[in-house]
């Protein structure tokens, strides 16, 4: 059997702040991580044999 998950801590003060902050601006990312991803993706949905 599974184990329970866990309640998710709450943030407060300066945490919750700069957290806010981080997911707010999200750092760019570069066109060759992006093509990299995307050819990763083509790879997998390539060998998968999902029956939908």
């Amino acid at each position: 059997m599974a184990r329970p998950i866990k309640e998710t801590p709450e943030l407060f003060g300066k945490d919750a702040q700069r957290f806010e902050k981080m997911i707010s601006q999200p750092m760019p990312v570069s066109k060759e991580e992006k093509e990299r991803a995307r050819k990763a993706y083509e790879v997998m949905k390539s060998i998968s044999n999902f029956q939908w």
